[in-house]
């Protein structure tokens, strides 16, 4: 599945990691301790990634949320953490952007 048209550089730059979101910090402060340790491990994976391999991890199972969009007409992905734990992003540049957690996993799908 094809889900951005990137220039060549880009797919091979390694992906910075935005976690400023409001939302997404809300969301960062109430995990419990186990869903912390679970999406730090998977922030440091993603940190050695760069965006072709990051997209291609089969691990990180990251799907286009084809009903939402952000404000600036930016699509929203969301990124496996845990059987039952996702987190959603967009991506702008070489920046992943977290903008939400989600413990429950169909959460993801729905707008807040």
């Amino acid at each position: 599945m094809r889900l951005l048209k990137l220039t060549l550089p880009l797919w091979r730059m390694i992906l910075k990691l935005d976690l400023n979101f409001p939302g997404f910090q809300e969301d960062l402060f109430r995990l419990e301790k186990k869903e912390l340790h679970a999406l730090i491990r998977t922030l440091r994976r993603c940190a050695k990634m760069d965006f072709q391999q990051f997209m291609q991890s089969s691990g990180l199972n990251v799907e286009k949320i084809k009903s939402m969009q952000t404000e600036q007409g930016h699509s929203i992905y969301s990124l496996r953490i845990n059987r039952s734990f996702r987190a959603t992003f967009t991506v702008q540049e070489d920046f992943l952007r977290f903008i939400g957690l989600h413990p429950d996993h169909d959460s993801a799908y729905r707008q807040k």
